[in-house]
Parts: structure tokens; sequence; C-alpha cells
């Protein structure tokens, strides 16, 4: 059997698969961005159940209040964020309400790359935040890994990212790796490329094929603990989460698209064993929904949101909220949840208090077009 520099291009699909980002630094925080793309409806997520405004702009897509999971005596969760409703409890979940990037229109790839990026205008930056983060931290000795066969625009930038992704292919037997190994063996670029991916194979172990894991949420958590768990792994990870673009038949579906973040947060969580204690998890989305209902059992694009942090590194679960209210005098632009805390400032404070980084350079250096806010108090252990 022979294999051809394009035959390998066949087997390298073995690795190839969407969704995980890793990067490794010398530290043993770890530090999860989990990005909702569509544009999450914050105020289904986090529940606003004491204002007589939600439940008239949302009719029949309000939450009802006896159903929803009690956070105190103004939000709620949803009641498919049973792990995150626990972690509140045990302090290790905070919700961060009426937030948003600085970007102000609706459009997802702009907003995304804002959320991404760290710039203050789509584009204007060409390399992402979490990658200008990686430089600001000791290096370990390996390259950023991405789990995905393109990295997301976090963790594009100078630095450069390996990537592996399993698939639900069959595993590659091992004559056929030590063949490719042998092809490759005398190309110094190529096989520095395949020696990254057999080592990030056997980081995953037996989730490292045949799984469903860019289908289950819980599987999906589970590989991503399989690396960040280990002494020689990663510290930093990115996870992707799609379909959160509820503009049709919104209750079923974000009920669904919460149960599998909730899935994956509880896998994180079980797999990491003492790692956890170690963890931040920080969940944001591009832009919110609207605040009414609109005339097909949904939302549309909106403004501002709800992040989310997690991980047994959080210190005391809290709500934080500059509430705006949900009357119409009080909408942005007439229309959507009015932004009055900046994305940008979570990002910085979550990420110079997970790495005890200066909290000013951690924000120049991550949103360096920014207006510089104040950072936020101590949200994480020391």
């Amino acid at each position: 059997m022979s294999l051809d520099r394009r035959s390998f291009l066949g087997t390298a699909a073995i690795f190839a698969a969407p969704r995980v980002l890793f990067a490794q630094a010398a530290t043993e925080r770890r530090f999860v961005f989990i990005i909702q793309r569509g544009g999450a409806d914050g105020l289904n997520t986090v529940v606003p159940y004491a204002e007589p405004a939600y439940s008239r702009a949302r009719g029949a897509l309000a939450i009802d209040p006896a159903a929803a999971l009690k956070l105190d005596g103004s939000f709620a969760l949803h009641p498919s964020l049973v792990e995150l409703h626990r972690l509140y409890g045990a302090g290790q979940a905070s919700f961060f309400h009426a937030v948003a990037s600085p970007y102000r229109d609706r459009s997802h790839f702009d907003g995304q790359n804002v959320l991404e990026t760290g710039g203050s205008a789509p584009y204007q930056l060409k390399d992402g935040w979490m990658n200008r983060l990686v430089g600001m931290l000791p290096r370990g000795g390996k390259q950023p890994i991405a789990f995905s066969p393109a990295v997301p625009m976090a963790l594009r930038g100078s630095l450069e990212v390996t990537t592996y992704a399993p698939t639900a292919l069959p595993r590659a037997s091992d004559d056929l790796l030590t063949r490719v190994d042998q092809l490759y063996a005398k190309d110094a670029q190529l096989h520095a490329l395949w020696s990254s991916a057999l080592e990030a194979r056997e980081m995953a172990g037996g989730m490292a094929g045949g799984g469903g894991a860019r289908q289950d949420a819980a599987a999906l958590g589970r590989m991503a603990a399989s690396f960040l768990a280990r002494p020689d792994g990663p510290r930093l990870a990115m996870i992707e989460t799609n379909g959160w673009d509820t503009h049709t038949g919104q209750n079923g579906r974000l009920a669904a698209q919460l149960r599998g973040l909730d899935n994956l947060v509880a896998a994180l969580r079980e797999n990491l064993g003492a790692a956890w204690a170690q963890t931040t998890l920080l969940i944001a989305t591009e832009f919110g929904r609207t605040v009414a209902a609109n005339g097909t059992g949904g939302t549309d694009h909106g403004t501002a949101s709800v992040a989310m942090l997690a991980g047994g590194a959080v210190q005391h679960g809290r709500i934080v909220a500059d509430w705006p209210g949900l009357e119409s005098a009080n909408l942005y632009e007439g229309r959507d949840l009015k932004p009055t805390l900046a994305l940008d400032a979570l990002v910085a404070s979550v990420c110079s208090q997970a790495f005890g980084l200066d909290p000013e350079r951690t924000s120049r250096a991550l949103f360096p077009g920014a207006v510089h806010a104040k950072a936020l108090p101590q949200l994480l252990r020391s």
C-alpha cells in the first residue's frame, strides 16, 4: 500500500471535526470560552419574571414563573438549566444581564467578528482576543490546539494553532497510522503536523473517533475535559455552539439549546475531576433578541443579552445587572433590551482574574480600541 500527499488529505479527515479550540499555557488555571452563535435570547435564559412588562411583551413565549428555577426575587433560570442552577446554589455560577459588545447592528457575521476579535467595529482587527490572551501567558512549550478544521476568529493571530477534531468516522488502524508516519518521516513540516495530530489523538483517548461528540453536547464536554484535565494538557479552550437564532418556534428550540448547553457544562464539571476547582467557563453570544415576540412564535435579532460564568474557580454565585427595565420607554431603539454592561469589560476582568494579570494591561491587550471601563469586582478566587 502506498500513500501520496493527496491520499493523506483523505486520511486526515479522521482528525477533522469542528467545535472545540484549545491553547497551551504554563498555568494550572483553565479558561474555557463557550460562544453561542446565532444570538441567544437572554430574556428567556435568565428570566426577569418579576417584571410585568416581560410577560406582556413575550405573551406565549414568556417562561412560566412556576416552572422557572428561581435565582432571587427578580430573576430565574430557564427550566432547562438545571446544572447551572445547581452551580449557582453552590456559589460556582454567576449571571450578567443586559450585557453587550460594542456592536449595535444586527448582523450575525459582523456581531460575531466584533465579539471574537475584540474590536469596536466589524473587521477592524485581524486577530482574536483569545490569541492575544495566549501571548500574555507563560508558555508551556506547546502550540495552541484547535479542535476544528478551521480556527475560529477568537483564536486566530500570530500564535499558531494546530488542529485536532475527531469525527464519527471509524478510527484509523495502527497499520495505516504507521504507514503515514513513515511516508512523512523525511518531510520536516508535515511530520511535525502529523506528530501533533497523533499527540492530540492520544490525549483524546477513547473519544477520538466513532463517537457522536459533534452532535452530542455531553460527549463534547467529556472530550474537552479529557484534554483539559491532563497535567500536560491545554489550559485555554474555545467551544462553539450553534443554533441560537430562534426566529420561529422558539420555545421548543430554545429549551433544547439550553438543555444541550447545560449538559455540556455538567459533562465538563463531571470529567474535569480535581481540575474543576481551577476552571472558569465564560459563556456569551454576539447579541440578544427583541423584547417582544414576533408573529411566528419566535424573536428577532436584538442587542443586549446574558453572559454566564461558571466553574470551580468562581467566587460566590451572583447576579450582576444594572437592570434598565422592559417598559417601552426603556428599550434600546424601542425594541431591544438596553445594554448597561460592557461585554469587553467582563471578558477582560475574567481573564485578568483567572490568570493573575494586570487588569488595565489585559484590557488594553484584548480590546485595544475600547473605552476602558473600570474592572469588575472580584468574580474569581485568587
